[in-house]
Parts: C-alpha cells; structure tokens; sequence
C-alpha cells in the first residue's frame, strides 16, 4: 500500500509531498471548481510529476448532482468528468472517483437505475484509457455510500469500484470494519481521515492516529481482502491547525508508515 495526501494542484503540494516521504498526491476538483481550467493547466502537473518523482494517485469529484429531476444523466456534468478522466489517462493515475446525487422525487429502484447508468457511462469511457471508476462513501449529494445501495449497483455493475472512507460509515452509525471484511476487495482508493465522537455528537476529524478509529484492523482487514492501493490522507480538523495541522499530518504519516512497516 502507498500513502500520499489530498493536496492542491499546485506545485507546492509535490513539493511538501517529496519532502515528507509521501509517494503520491490526490487531486479534487469539486463542484464549483472550475474543470476547464484544471485541464487547461494540466501540462504543469505532468511537468511536476516528472520533476519531484511524486504521482497522482487520484483524481475525484464530489457534491455535484449527476442525475436531474428526470432521472437522466446530466450531460453537462458527465462531460466534466470525462475532462477529469482525460486528465488521469494522460498523467498515468488510475483512479477516478465519483458520487451519485439522490433525487427524492423518484423511487429508490429508480434512484439506483439512474446511478448505474451514469457509471456505466463513466467506465464505458475510462476502462479503454486504462482508468478505474469508483463510488464514493461520502454522504455529501452521494446516497451509493453504503452495503445497501452497492449489493445493487455494484453488485450490477462488476468493473465499478469503491473510495472508502471509515469515517463517514462510523459517523453514520455503520460498522466500517465489516465494511471492509464484506466489500475490502471492491475497494481501489481509501482515504485516511480521522474521526472523534462522543455521545453520539460529532466532535471533529482529528489527524488519523489522534482519533477512534481502529486504524490497525482497518489496515488488516485492507490486507486480508488483498487491498494493495493508496491510502490518501486527508488533513480535516477544525481544531488541528496552521502549524498543529502540518505536525498532525507528520505524525499521522509516522504512525502509518509504522503500521505499515515502512519505518
């Protein structure tokens, strides 16, 4: 397993990536950002690339809707992530990652049908490149998050792989190491963001080892399930920060790379 760091498409990111040890960057470009942009000036993360020896080893999109009121695949939105697709082929990362917004107006069966055809859209266009799609367990305008929701679309859809997050399942009340025991082996990117609760109430999302997750049996089970991707920290506290966020982002790399024998 490779450990790297959600960071900016700047060359400052390949930079603090070489400096920490760090093998790869994952980039995000969410909704709002502007995708045509990113792709203009992707001849600069190739040149980065090159330069610093560090990798992209993901690129997503989150919190933007897929599907209309209708039901139908937003043309528009899919356009964008093949851009973002283009951009992964032409700088040798192998995952894109994306989720599916729910429509409360239609039913769940109709839900899951949209959400199967925006990822066969996306797979049809990114398996030929040599890139793998994946689903998001984030909850944000994102409901393929769960057990439920992938028994149907992923289990529809064989090429279709999973971002995981433990995070997101612990704050939503789910078992994230079952999680992993039943669903490891669909997983092609995971996200390493810690998460404090107390009494049921979300208290932050300190630097993964400072947190409640059990990161050692996550990363066992990751193993069992013969998991052998990146593992993508994501610095996320409100209370970690400025010169305690990058202190926290050392030590979770120290605590990793101890748990993944690296040190």
């Amino acid at each position: 397993m490779k450990l790297g760091i959600i960071a900016k498409p700047i060359e400052k990111s390949f930079q603090e990536a070489k400096m920490m040890g760090l093998e790869f960057i994952e980039l995000c470009v969410n909704e709002g950002d502007d995708v045509e942009e990113f792709y203009e000036g992707r001849q600069n993360l190739f040149r980065w690339i090159e330069e610093y020896g560090i990798d992209i080893g993901s690129i997503g999109r989150w919190k933007s809707h897929r599907i209309n009121q209708s039901g139908e695949v937003i043309q528009e939105e899919l356009d964008r992530c093949f851009r973002l697709i283009d951009i992964a082929r032409e700088s040798g990362c192998k995952n894109f990652v994306a989720g599916c917004n729910y429509v409360g107006e239609l039913s769940y069966y109709a839900n899951c049908s949209a959400a199967i055809e925006f990822y066969s859209r996306l797979i049809e266009y990114a398996k030929p490149k040599g890139v793998k799609v994946s689903s998001v367990n984030c909850r944000k305008e994102n409901f393929v998050n769960n057990p439920k929701s992938w028994g149907i679309i992923h289990g529809h859809l064989a090429d279709l792989g999973i971002k995981y997050d433990p995070s997101h399942s612990y704050y939503d009340g789910g078992d994230y190491l079952k999680e992993t025991l039943d669903w490891g082996h669909r997983f092609e990117h995971v996200h390493l963001k810690g998460s404090l609760m107390v009494n049921g109430i979300r208290v932050d999302d300190p630097p993964a080892g400072l947190d409640q997750t059990d990161w050692g049996s996550f990363i066992s089970l990751l193993r069992a399930r013969g998991y052998t991707g990146g593992l993508s920290i994501e610095p996320h506290s409100s209370f970690y920060t400025e010169e305690d966020a990058y202190k926290g982002t050392l030590y979770t790399i120290k605590y990793m790379n101890k748990i993944l024998f690296k040190d």
